[in-house]
């Protein structure tokens, strides 16, 4: 049962990055391609909406990763995970690295749900970098004129 929860893991982990590299070339594609239309439209204020798109979009990205290892807690039919509702709050616990502890997995399992905060801790350290990036964009044109 190890090498099968490290196979899950690894299959896994695999698609939340593919998931997560998709979502973000496509914000940086679409706040690039908008970037003169938002401008027109919000005048001086025209950064905040393209702040408010990138956080909300990498958002909406960890909810589909969180959704994805619910779906698997359900499809393996965990029984410490009787719903979707429970298996939701699991992974999302376990994505964010909180892990209260209030749901446990059994000794089948357990393995895979280490793999999905180790998943978790290292995805939104990339959407941080990546919303970082943004910034350092929308606001590199003033920081040089400012030295």
């Amino acid at each position: 049962m190890f090498i099968f929860q490290l196979f899950i893991g690894a299959f896994l982990i695999c698609l939340t990055v593919i998931i997560h590299a998709v979502c973000l070339d496509f914000l940086m594609t679409r706040m690039t391609l908008d970037q003169n239309a938002v401008r027109l439209r919000f005048g001086r204020y025209w950064k905040l909406p393209i702040l408010i798109f990138a956080v909300l979009g990498v958002f909406c990205a960890h909810i589909i990763q969180i959704w994805l290892w619910a779906g698997f807690y359900l499809l393996v039919e965990v029984d410490a995970l009787p719903d979707l509702e429970a298996a939701l709050y699991f992974s999302t616990s376990c994505f964010t690295t909180v892990g209260f502890g209030d749901i446990v997995l059994d000794d089948e399992w357990r393995l895979v749900s280490s793999f999905q905060s180790a998943n978790g801790f290292i995805l939104f350290g990339w959407s941080t970098a990546f919303i970082f990036e943004v910034m350092s964009k929308l606001y590199e044109r003033e920081t040089r004129d400012d030295f």
